[in-house]
Formats: C-alpha cells, sequence, structure tokens
C-alpha cells in the first residue's frame, strides 16, 4: 500500500515563509553539530593518565615530517618494543618520535587502551599542527583502527597508519587460550569475538588516511594468515617483496625490508609501495643500527614477558562488554 501524500497546496507554507522559519530555527538552535561530533565518546580514562603514558621530544626538531607514534603490542611496553629499534632509526632518518605506553602491558581492555591513541594523536597534532604517521605492532594495529573508527575526527589528523603483524581479524591462538578463563584483549582478538565483529564492520579503513598493511607467511602469531589482509589497505606480504624471506611476528621489529617498507610510506602519498624499495633490499637483515645480538635479545626479554603475562595477568571468563558507542 502506498502510503506517500503531499499537503494539500492550500496548506503548504510559501518559499518566503519556509525561509523565514529555517532562519529562526537557526538562530535558536544554532547551528546543527557535525557528524564527528555526533557520535565521538568521551574519554573515560583521566587525562592525567593519558598524559603521563605518552612520551615525545621536548622539541620538534622536523616540520617538513610528520611527528610519529608508535604504538606497542600484547605483553609488552613501548620501550621494549621500540625503544632498542624503531625509535632510534626513524630519529637517525629524520623524524619526531612519540611512543605510548598502554596500560596493563595491553593486557586488559583493548577498548580502554584506544583512549591512550586517541589522546596521543589529539595532543601531538595539538602540539604541532601537524597530521601524525601512527605506526603500531601487533594489537596496537587494533588500537589504532579502533580508534580511527569510534573517533572520526581523528580521521583528519592521521596522514598514515602503518600496520605490524596486524591480528586485525583475529587470531586462533585466543581462541585456544580463552577455553579456560584468559586475560580480555586475547578474548577480543580471538576468531568470532564481539569486538573484532564491531571493529570490522562496514569500511576497515576509514577516511583519508593512508593504510599500509604489512604481513608475513612466516609470522607464527598471526594464524591463519588469511585472517592479516585489512580492506582497503596496501596489503603487502613480506614474501611477496623477497621470496623465502623469514619474517617472524617479533621479527618486525627489525626486519630491514619491514623497516623500509615503512619509511616508503612515511615518505610517499598513499600506501607503501615495494617497487621504490632499492635494488638488494633483501640482502639486509635488520633495521639501521640495530645488531644481531640486539636483536635476539630483545626477541627474548618478549618471549619472556609473554610466558610471565599469560601467566599472571587478570584473566576474565568472557570478552569485555562492548561500549555502548560501538552497539550502533
Amino acid at each position: 500500500m502506498n502510503r506517500s501524500w503531499k499537503t494539500p497546496s492550500h496548506r503548504r507554507p510559501s518559499a518566503f515563509a519556509a525561509a523565514l522559519l529555517g532562519v529562526f530555527a537557526a538562530v535558536l538552535l544554532g547551528p546543527a553539530p557535525s557528524a564527528a561530533a555526533a557520535v565521538e565518546p568521551g574519554l573515560d580514562t583521566p587525562a592525567a593518565t593519558l598524559d603521563a603514558a605518552l612520551h615525545c621530544p621536548g622539541s620538534y626538531a622536523h616540520p617538513d615530517r610528520e611527528p610519529v607514534l608508535l604504538v606497542h603490542g600484547t605483553s609488552s611496553t613501548a620501550d621494549e618494543s621500540w625503544g632498542w629499534g624503531y625509535a632510534p632509526a626513524l630519529r637517525d632518518a629524520g623524524y619526531d618520535v612519540c611512543t605510548v605506553d598502554l596500560p596493563n602491558r595491553s593486557m586488559g581492555d583493548i577498548q580502554e587502551a584506544a583512549e591512550y591513541v586517541v589522546h596521543a594523536v589529539d595532543r601531538i597534532n595539538s602540539l604541532t599542527g601537524r597530521k601524525v604517521d601512527v605506526i603500531g605492532h601487533s594489537q596496537g594495529n587494533m588500537e589504532i583502527r579502533w580508534a580511527l573508527r569510534w573517533w572520526p575526527s581523528l580521521q583528519s589528523k592521521v596522514d598514515d597508519a602503518v600496520f605490524l603483524a596486524n591480528p586485525g581479524h583475529g587470531i586462533g591462538a585466543g581462541n585456544l587460550f580463552c577455553t579456560a578463563p584468559c586475560a580480555p584483549a586475547l578474548h577480543q582478538f580471538s576468531v568470532g569475538s564481539d569486538f573484532l565483529a564491531a571493529l570490522n564492520a562496514g569500511d576497515e579503513t576509514p577516511g583519508p588516511v593512508s593504510y599500509t598493511n604489512l604481513y608475513s607467511l612466516t609470522d607464527e602469531a598471526i594464524v591463519p594468515v588469511t585472517t592479516a589482509p585489512v580492506s582497503g589497505a596496501g596489503n603487502i606480504s613480506m614474501q611477496s617483496v623477497c621470496p623465502g624471506r623469514t619474517v617472524t611476528h617479533f621479527g618486525f621489529l627489525y626486519d630491514s625490508v619491514a623497516y623500509g617498507l615503512v619509511v616508503d610510506a612515511l615518505s610517499h602519498s598513499g600506501a607503501a609501495d615495494p617497487g621504490r624499495l632499492p635494488f638488494g633490499k633483501c640482502l639486509d637483515v635488520n633495521l639501521p643500527g640495530v645488531t644481531a645480538s640486539e636483536a635476539s635479545g630483545a626477541t627474548a626479554v618478549a618471549a619472556a614477558n609473554m610466558s610471565a603475562e599469560l601467566l599472571n595477568a587478570t584473566k576474565v571468563w568472557a570478552e569485555p562488554s562492548l561500549r555502548s558507542y560501538a552497539l550502533s
């Protein structure tokens, strides 16, 4: 049944009357809120706590480049993941580098940890007046994606988002560990979680951000590897660049080819392009300044931390409930 109808002509306002009503409405009600303002949630974490977790240089010495924010992964800290490799290498390459320590070594609710990324991007953008390049490793990519998904104003404040070893569609290890009580974050990146359903609903790469997603067929943590690609991103497997290359999950933090692709993304418009890497790129092993002993030592620390956190972190039977803003 057609329920459409038209107002009788003698009851329709004239164009002048309609315009006048519009003026009165604008005066009385004010401008309509923007879409971002209407949907963006507040931050539950105190600002002082968020400020204390953000580590940036005392001054920004490279106005010709976007500042970089590094976001670490599960069971780690900013210094353990970035302090010996990416942070000094990027500084030497002429970038202002910030890091953020996610709460509880990233073992808690990813929704809470994402607030640290939201605040960090806002803060760096406010201090510099420039867009921010954001690089994540492992779970840190989820915080970045969650922040860009639910705080759309950030999309105009981020130039590049580069994902290393991204578990963006879930990993089987989470399902395995969470047959018993496990850390909240492990529930959330288990295949089939409510968190992942909300994260990946609709556009996986929202806004004008340039997304680069680097993954490896030899990543022992991102299993199955078919969960790694992100729709809309520049998805690059390490083996497509260097056939036969072995890049482990933690190895992304020191692999020279991964680092080369990261810098390529930061220094060009759009996603990384392997075709721009120099001839002989596959012969190098570690990123600049990292020795084999440093890489193996950092890997051992990461393995020990993961074992300790799996044993000692607060455990729950089910994943944290989705925040109200993610239920729409």
